[in-house]
């Protein structure tokens, strides 16, 4: 019973508010019907979750891509920024650690000598000259009586998991940029296929009407409107060139090294066959458990727990101090008998006048929990935006490229048909050219959709949590692991 009570007189008690968990401000499902319903006539290409949560789907088979699944591997391994956040992980938990030795007692060995000269008329038996030899140990312990190094461990120890959750989250958000640059640069080079043909197309056009103006069957007129398409399909081109240049260094950037030379194979932007029908699930399953949310929880609890240091503050700090070795006026002499010395001082500290400091760090505490609590409320609400714009576009992306790749073949045989009533004499060449205006138009239109929609699908994934573990059905990592 005694050996009980001095352990809770150590351990103390702790003043820390009990944490209450705060309720989510947003709706109790995502939203269901319209725009957020699975629309006919999805893309064939599509592959089923089977009702597996974007979470327990690993990276490996949402992306089937190889050359995508090779990029992302490099980046895990060599992204600077990920590399940042691992070493966070790293300084947090060493800032955990010397949080909590301050619970534990510190001892330290002790070896001294002094030498001190007194005058004559103060020395001892006529020795001036004083030599002392130490050899000891030194312990000091702070008993926390009232939680005061306690709650700054438990601050500690939620600012550790929080950096963890954050690395966490990087991860995740680095596999869905590698995944969404891959795909600008796919977009890049389908847009620059489309503008080289838009060019042979129009430098064609040009040639013919130059032709038929040497021979006086066109005028110079059409000559000039063949002349100006032509040259801005030239210009587009080196747009084009230059966006995707920069694509690739983005993307290079992101992985963190050169673009290796022996890359696999990949598909092209329309061949990408990325999950359509991963379950949204409710709000309280899968935000709950998103990364960024449980750093915001994490913060919220050390900003709880620092309410309790500063509580902690007002009431007396009690300090053990003592020492124990050997004393003697010679080396020869510390371990003979009689030559043993020891001291033994506790200390008691009670704040009485601080000029206010630390009502205002109490204030000050309370003050930043409530900031907290804006901030976990805030990353729930973005979490639930993300999801519910990923659900909206997942129901509509499909019709509107099939829609944009009917308007897409309707241009074509427009252009089609404007050159023929032009060969023909039967329209002005000023048809042609707003047929092949419009057409390149759509053109890009339909790519830049079909882009959309996979990036959106990539979103999604990130956004219910996915891209955490390699391959489904593994056991998913620690936050604080490498």
């Amino acid at each position: 019973m005694i050996a009980a009570g001095i352990a809770l007189l150590a351990s103390g008690c702790t003043m820390t508010p009990q944490y209450v968990q705060p309720e989510l401000p947003v709706s109790a499902s995502f939203p269901t019907g319209g725009v957020y319903a699975a629309q006919p006539g999805a893309a064939s290409d599509a592959r089923s979750a089977k009702g597996v949560a974007a979470a327990d789907i690993g990276w490996r088979d949402f992306f089937v891509d190889a050359r995508l699944q090779r990029l992302i591997d490099i980046a895990l391994k060599n992204n600077r920024d990920l590399r940042v956040s691992v070493l966070n992980v790293q300084a947090a938990q060493a800032q955990y650690r010397i949080a909590r030795a301050q619970l534990l007692p510190s001892i330290g060995a002790q070896a001294g000598q002094s030498r001190q000269r007194s005058p004559e008329t103060l020395a001892s038996f006529g020795q001036t000259v004083q030599n002392t030899y130490s050899v000891g140990l030194n312990a000091a312990w702070e008993i926390d009586l009232f939680g005061r190094v306690q709650s700054l461990k438990d601050q500690a120890l939620a600012k550790y998991f929080a950096t963890a959750y954050a690395r966490k989250a990087a991860e995740i958000s680095l596999v869905s940029q590698v995944a969404t640059q891959y795909l600008q640069v796919l977009q890049a080079d389908d847009l620059l296929a489309v503008t080289r043909q838009t060019l042979k197309s129009t430098r064609d056009s040009f040639n013919i009407v130059k032709l038929q103006f040497d021979n006086g069957a066109a005028s110079e007129l059409d000559v000039s409107q063949a002349q100006a398409v032509m040259e801005s399909a030239a210009a587009n081109l080196q747009a084009q060139e230059r966006a995707r240049a920069q694509a690739v260094n983005a993307l290079v950037l992101l992985l963190g090294e050169p673009m290796p030379e022996d890359m696999p194979a990949g598909m092209a932007l329309d061949g990408q066959n990325l999950l359509t029908d991963i379950p949204a699930g409710l709000p309280s399953d899968v935000l709950l458990h998103r990364p960024d949310i449980m750093e915001a929880e994490q913060n919220l609890l050390a900003a709880n727990a620092n309410i309790g240091a500063a509580r902690a503050a007002f009431f007396p700090r009690i300090s053990l101090t003592g020492s124990f070795g050997t004393l003697s006026p010679t080396l020869g002499g510390l371990f003979k008998a009689g030559s043993a010395a020891w001291s033994f001082a506790p200390t008691i500290t009670l704040p009485i006048f601080e000029g206010g400091q630390n009502q205002a760090n109490l204030d000050l505490a309370n003050i930043e929990k409530k900031v907290e609590i804006a901030q976990y409320e805030k990353a729930v609400q973005s979490a639930f935006s993300d999801v519910a714009d990923g659900l909206a576009a997942r129901g509509t992306y499909d019709q509107q490229i099939a829609a944009l790749a009917r308007d897409a073949a309707a241009q074509q045989r427009r252009l089609d048909l404007s050159t023929l009533r032009y060969k023909q004499g039967v329209d002005s060449y000023l048809g042609v050219l707003t047929a092949q205006q419009d057409l390149y138009s759509v053109q890009q239109t339909l790519i830049s959709a079909r882009t959309q929609r996979l990036a959106n699908l990539v979103t999604l994934y990130q956004a219910l949590g996915g891209g955490w573990i390699e391959r489904t059905g593994e056991e998913p990592r620690a936050a604080d692991a490498s």
